[in-house]
C-alpha cells in the first residue's frame, strides 16, 4: 500500500512538472496551426509591435501653451496659496507649543 501511495505521487509530481514545464512553452504552442487559435478567429501580426523612439523630441512650439500673462497670474495664485499655508502652519505650531507649555 505504501508503494501505491509512492508512485501516485510519483505520477502527480511528474504530470505537475510537465504541466509546468509545457507553461512556459504557452506562446509557441499558441502558434501551432493544429493546437493554436480556430481558424475563423483574427490573427496576430507576425511582428510585434515596434517600440516608440526613446530620442525623438517633438516639434518645437510656435506659441507658448499658456500665454505669458496667464502664467504670471497663475504664479501669483500658487505663491499667495503657498504663504497662506505657511501662515495657517506656523499659527498652527504656535498654539500648540503654547498649549504644551501650559500643560507642564
Amino acid at each position: 500500500m505504501l508503494v501505491d501511495r509512492n508512485m501516485r505521487a510519483l505520477a502527480w509530481g511528474a504530470l505537475l512538472m510537465s504541466a509546468l514545464a509545457l507553461g512556459g512553452c504557452a506562446s509557441s504552442i499558441a502558434d501551432l496551426p493544429i493546437i493554436g487559435t480556430p481558424a475563423d478567429a483574427p490573427g496576430r501580426p507576425k511582428e510585434a509591435g515596434a517600440y516608440l523612439p526613446v530620442e525623438d523630441l517633438p516639434p518645437d512650439r510656435d506659441e507658448a501653451a499658456i500665454a505669458p500673462d496667464q502664467q504670471a497670474k497663475i504664479k501669483k495664485e500658487l505663491l499667495a496659496a503657498r504663504d497662506r499655508q505657511a501662515s495657517v502652519a506656523a499659527a498652527k505650531d504656535q498654539t500648540q507649543s503654547s498649549q504644551a507649555q501650559s500643560s507642564k
